[in-house]
């Protein structure tokens, strides 16, 4: 039964908001052939690269990344390719590509509303309201939350008119629930967990799980050891737990996979750098921050055995790797609405 989901059509969304292991992506050269089959191997063919535009410059930071990954896709154009559109991911299993989904970790480059017009020209599909401070949009899980402003009001309206996804992953709860009632489009929380398993800030409570799912949204389940369980052992069967409750609580419709690690995980990564790329998990320089069997290029195939095993079925199973996100990325970037 796993091959069918082997080149399935969005079967995970890795959000990778500094990818750890090189910077091939600005430096398409150094990018190898044994690199590029590690990732035709891992059953995954949609990447949703999620990163940080920078404080000093977000405006000049999200052009640099998106002009410098429009670079690394044209270098490979014969075995990757942008999603711009749901069409984009249709085509990826037929042209046995690897598509990569651009966004930011955070709007503060959005300056103005036309910037989300700018950026939607470039290339950028998803964008996250705030990172874990505050900003001018909102605010985020690690302060105090005043909700969602008048011009983050006007900001998810302008997403919405544009068909920019917006994602409230590092969201507070006032501000998550706020985006949640203004927006007229679906929205995300492409890599979350639970707050009900895991009193963890950066997860979402039951009231905002059922906010995102009124409005047709999806929440990818993370694979990051803090995020998962605060009690050891944490395992792959802890992860399964966050899928099941999501389903009790809201349906299959509304659950996905997004893992928020690239293809190795955090352990292997010198320990600043470690501690760097788990920044908000409130670490000390030996928490771990993988779960064994998802540490791995191929983890979708351990995930997908997982389900197997909590009796999801085929279809319950096609949704969860990929359906549920495809179909509300079609309605989000859907000409009308």
């Amino acid at each position: 039964m796993l091959s069918q989901f082997k080149l399935g059509a969005f079967p995970d969304v890795v959000l990778d908001p500094n990818p750890p292991t090189a910077r091939w992506w600005s430096h398409p050269e150094t990018f190898t052939t044994t690199e590029l089959a590690r990732y035709q191997q891992s059953g995954i063919n949609v990447f949703h690269i999620g990163w940080g535009t920078g404080k000093a410059d977000p405006f000049g930071g999200a052009v640099k990344v998106l002009n410098a990954w429009d670079g690394f896709i044209k270098h490979f154009s014969r075995d990757f390719a942008p999603v711009l559109s749901v069409a984009d991911m249709d085509d990826l299993k037929r042209e046995k590509k690897i598509g990569i989904l651009l966004g930011f970790q955070g709007s503060d480059h959005f300056r103005a509303l036309d910037d989300i017009n700018f950026f939607h020209g470039l290339g950028q599909r998803v964008s996250q309201l705030t990172y874990n401070d505050r900003n001018a949009i909102g605010s985020g899980c690690e302060v105090s939350d005043s909700g969602l402003t008048q011009y983050g009001s006007q900001v998810v309206g302008r997403m919405n008119d544009v068909g920019m996804a917006i994602d409230l992953s590092h969201c507070g709860p006032r501000t998550t629930v706020d985006a949640c009632r203004t927006s007229k489009r679906p929205v995300l929380f492409t890599h979350a967990n639970c707050q009900a398993l895991n009193p963890h800030p950066r997860n979402k409570s039951d009231a905002a799980i059922k906010a995102m799912a009124a409005t047709g949204g999806v929440m990818g389940i993370s694979g990051v050891r803090p995020l998962v369980s605060r009690r050891e052992p944490v395992t792959i069967e802890n992860v399964l737990d966050h899928f099941d409750h999501v389903v009790r609580l809201v349906g299959i419709e509304h659950v996905g996979i997004g893992s928020d690690i690239d293809l190795d995980g955090y352990d292997a990564l010198p320990p600043s750098l470690r501690m760097k790329m788990l920044t908000g998990h409130r670490h000390s320089p030996a928490m771990r921050g993988d779960i064994d069997g998802l540490n791995h290029p191929q983890r979708v195939f351990d995930l997908t055995e997982g389900l197997m095993r909590r009796h999801y079925s085929d279809s319950d199973i096609e949704k969860i790797l990929g359906g549920n996100f495809r179909r509300t990325l079609a309605a989000i970037w859907g000409v009308s609405y």
